[in-house]
């Protein structure tokens, strides 16, 4: 895979440092795009009405700590030997949507994936965001299992 791009979902979790690793290795790109996709506190939790109302718009500390996961994931590609660059997502639905949309505009040889390898019963109540990656991606999903 040397002169292609992979675009890694990186969340800081130790399944995408992994994805991140093993791709590296295995694929051995050119470039890496690090995508961490972030869902603003807003949406997480209800504002207070006074800071609504008042239109005070504080830091968001969701995208605060997407920013350092990022730049973790960055900093990690480069301890490989792999040229990396930065990309931050708001996710505005689902997780595995923004890196779809993100593939659709970065356009890279392969999206790469960690996996936390859920399965059983829990696996019919929690939908898998590498799962639903590679079912709705137009490009090759790499998917990395956990070591477990």
């Amino acid at each position: 895979m040397t002169n292609k791009t992979m675009l890694v979902a990186f969340d800081g979790s130790p399944e995408s440092r992994r994805a991140l690793e093993y791709a590296a290795k295995l694929l051995q790109p050119r470039t890496v795009e690090i995508l961490t996709a972030w869902e603003p506190l807003h949406r997480q939790a209800a504002r207070s009405v006074s800071l609504i109302t008042l239109g005070v718009e504080p830091e968001d500390p969701a995208h605060s700590a997407a920013l350092k996961t990022c730049q973790e994931g960055v900093e990690l590609a480069q301890s490989l030997g792999l040229e990396a660059r930065a990309h931050m997502v708001e996710s505005a639905t689902a997780v595995w949507s923004a890196i779809v949309d993100a593939a659709d505009e970065l356009r890279p040889d392969v999206i790469v994936t960690g996996t936390r390898g859920i399965s059983g019963w829990k696996s019919l109540w929690q939908s898998s965001t590498s799962d639903s990656v590679l079912h709705h991606a137009d490009v090759p999903v790499f998917v990395v299992p956990p070591l477990d």
